[in-house]
């Protein structure tokens, strides 16, 4: 029975196509010490896993590519699906709990890089780097006095979600001198806000008072669209909006029209409805907005910290013990499914 190994593959993506990774460290280590997993990688990458890409894998750490009903419609012998991230809305979730497949996170892995991200990208846009650094550029130094910055002191910070990555968000900015942060989260406890020194509010309340509003919840049917032309008008004109979660959740044509007309001071954008963007972004021509490639908390220690998350998820399963970050839990109260388990567990 020993010999038998628990087979994790990892999509393609992860590497080159000469074979080499394309990230410093993705956590492979966390399998130096549990020969019972055996890994590979796709051989292909494709913008959806192919259910021949399965093949007799029990887990699979996955990076871009969608996971449908089609992925896993033949999967005997698949247990888990590991995201490498926290997002999930490529996962087809329900899908995979009807094939009795756990579908994972990385929770808690990516707080630290978000939020570090997140702070820098206020700092920048309170005090306009990115104009004073093209006043530098192209000699315009006598025109810096028309770009005077505001600090954090006494501003209100607004998250729109108060999971891991906005409760590190305000525990690091605790030394800014800011007022007391707001939080919609409709799923939050009034008393577990205030212990953190987090007022609950209504997203209306929220975006009346912000002079920062972050966004940091999941893409899901209930937020998909949930800032829109109604939402950024209710925004001050001198506030910024920062999206690092997901494209969809802001509408992009209301967006561009409240920036275009400047009812709200400038925006940080890290995700697109459209990803990826091969082509000029609209929101380039804007001089009070920032953008990233959905990478801006991309760091060697976020790559190390997720990979070795989603790792200790098939060493977890491999040796029968149940992992963190389940997303469907119920699978473990199925009896199809225990013994599934059972029989791959090594």
């Amino acid at each position: 029975m020993r010999d038998r190994k628990f087979l994790v593959a990892l999509t393609a993506d992860f590497y080159d196509t000469a074979g080499a990774t394309r990230y410093r460290d993705i956590g492979l280590s966390v399998f130096a010490k549990h020969p019972q997993i055996e890994q590979r990688v796709f051989k292909e990458h494709r913008k959806q896993i192919g259910p021949d890409q399965i093949g007799d894998a029990q887990g699979v750490i996955v990076l871009t590519p969608a996971v449908t009903a089609e992925t896993v419609s033949m999967s005997e012998n698949l247990l888990v699906v590991s995201r490498f991230g926290v997002g999930y809305d490529a996962v087809d979730l329900k899908a995979c709990t009807a094939a009795d497949v756990l579908v994972t996170i990385t929770v808690g892995a990516v707080d630290r890089s978000v939020a570090e991200a997140t702070i820098g990208w206020m700092i920048a846009l309170s005090h306009n780097v990115r104009i004073k650094d093209y006043l530098v550029r192209s000699g315009q130094w006598d025109e810096r006095s028309k770009y005077m910055g505001r600090e954090l002191r006494d501003r209100t910070l607004g998250v729109i979600g108060l999971g891991g990555i906005g409760r590190k968000t305000i525990e690091l900015l605790g030394a800014f001198g800011m007022k007391q942060p707001l939080a919609f989260d409709p799923f939050m406890s009034a008393e577990t806000a205030a212990s953190l020194g987090v007022r609950l509010a209504s997203l209306e309340e929220l975006l009346r008072e912000a002079d920062f509003v972050s966004i940091h919840c999941p893409l899901t049917e209930k937020t998909r669209g949930l800032i829109g032309a109604r939402e950024l008008a209710l925004m001050k004109q001198e506030a910024y909006l920062l999206n690092t979660a997901r494209g969809g959740i802001v509408n992009e044509d209301a967006l561009y029209d409240a920036l275009k007309n400047r009812r709200i001071a400038g925006a940080a954008l890290d995700c697109f409805a459209q990803e990826p963007v091969t082509a000029p972004h609209r929101f380039a021509e804007f001089d009070n907005v920032l953008l990233a490639p959905h990478s801006i908390a991309w760091t060697d220690e976020l790559f190390r910290d997720i990979g070795q998350a989603a790792c200790q998820v098939m060493v977890d399963l491999s040796l029968g013990k149940k992992p963190r970050g389940v997303l469907n839990p119920e699978l473990f109260e199925r009896p199809q499914f225990q013994k599934k388990w059972e029989r791959l567990k090594l």
